[in-house]
């Protein structure tokens, strides 16, 4: 069959003239024993990338695709959220986990566990997180600003990880007068880290505005030895064209811009191959990923608590589709699976995918804030002091 080029007019105007890369332009990423191409990896979220959202991606394309954010302490005390969570497909292949935790005791016992249990493949820890709750308590993004106690806990994760590669993601820095990333970039270097990631944003930024992809050339710059990978405003495959072409970046990592859409993981490994992505499905289609979609949360959680999962899904499968706002005022109300189904069949089939819908804003979109830390936490930044559980949340991957 013909393969269809992507119409112009789903391209945006910033990708309009962004070519598919040219044989060796770009490479496989190198993360301890694996090599992931295309270069790219789905970004921890959490409520979203369990292993359902996971399952369906990797039909898409490949790649490297963590599961949603687990907490150290819990996972060693058994908590069977936390258990259920770390879970993963008898399918899945390679096992990436995202863990986080501030004391270097529980994060060091987790990775172990993990670890001698056979359960993952390669971990990725959690330094980004901005919610108020665990700043404020010295945990998520405010833990780079302690150099020594972040080094404390990579080092005690990297020790009992033996040959699992442990990686780092983390922000630019608490806000425009406190950054950060540059010391967590040779933090996670000198202590064996297979690679670091970027979110491109402060914390005070949340998901706000537009990502500082020139901080991810500068980490490119300071960090040599590693892979550096950029994440941020990937909501078109050719942004991750542009973001390696502009940063010398050797991955990306895609968050929100796979929220309902996550074709865009066949598209990334079309452009990355040399080939112009195809149009973008039409709504019967996106109808038929739904379906799969709600069947496999409610296979892999229970019927009730996949359909309210599946709600958000939903919102955002749907969005800039003509006469979706009915379906999703009913979708949002007491629900079957079976009457999930039966509101997916009154959907149209053979709408087009609306192009005003290609860069429209999904998942978190809640402005700036204030960042708020304890009091006298910026009097020794080499304090080495880990906070204490209440520092610790699972309910945002930064």
């Amino acid at each position: 069959m013909a393969r269809s080029l992507v119409d112009p007019i789903y391209r945006s105007a910033l990708n309009r003239d962004v070519a598919p890369a040219t044989p060796g332009e770009f490479a496989p990423i190198p993360i301890g024993s694996m090599r992931v191409w295309p270069p790219v990896v789905l970004a921890p979220m959490a409520g979203v990338t369990n292993y359902p959202f996971r399952a369906i991606c990797r039909g898409f394309g490949a790649g490297l695709y963590v599961s949603e954010m687990i907490t150290a302490r819990p996972l060693c005390e058994g908590n069977a959220k936390t258990l259920k969570l770390s879970d993963f497909g008898e399918d899945e292949s390679p096992r990436s986990l995202q863990l986080y935790g501030v004391d270097p005791r529980y994060v060091g016992e987790a990775v172990r566990r993990l670890v001698d249990a056979g359960r993952v493949d390669h971990i990725d820890m959690n330094f980004g997180c901005p919610v108020r709750k665990v700043t404020s308590k010295g945990g998520g993004a405010a833990i780079p600003i302690k150099p020594r106690l972040l080094a404390s806990i990579v080092r005690a994760a990297v020790s009992n990880a033996g040959s699992v590669p442990v990686t780092i993601k983390f922000r630019i820095g608490i806000d425009e007068n406190l950054s950060t990333f540059l010391d967590a970039g040779r933090v996670g270097e000198d202590e064996g880290c297979a690679a670091v990631a970027l979110h491109a944003r402060t914390a005070a930024q949340l998901y706000d505005g537009q990502a500082r992809w020139e901080a991810i050339a500068e980490l490119k710059q300071a960090v040599r030895t590693i892979p550096v990978l950029g994440n941020g405003d990937i909501w078109e495959a050719e942004d991750a064209l542009r973001m390696m072409r502009m940063t010398g970046c050797d991955g990306v990592v895609v968050g929100r811009g796979c929220l309902g859409r996550p074709w865009l993981f066949r598209d990334l490994a079309d452009v990355f191959d040399g080939r112009e992505p195809i149009d973008p499905p039409r709504l019967g289609q996106v109808t038929a990923i739904m379906r799969e979609h709600v069947q496999r949360l409610c296979a892999w959680m229970g019927v009730d608590a996949g359909v309210r999962m599946f709600r958000k899904h939903a919102t955002w499968y749907t969005k800039g589709f003509r006469g979706s706002t009915a379906f999703r005022a009913q979708v949002m109300g007491p629900c079957t699976l079976e009457g999930v189904c039966d509101l997916l069949d009154t959907l149209g089939v053979d709408e087009p995918f609306p192009p005003t819908a290609v860069r429209v804003p999904r998942g978190k979109t809640a402005g700036t804030q204030k960042v708020f830390l304890p009091r006298g936490f910026l009097d020794d930044r080499q304090d080495a002091t880990p906070p204490g559980p209440e520092a610790e949340d699972a309910s945002d991957g930064g």
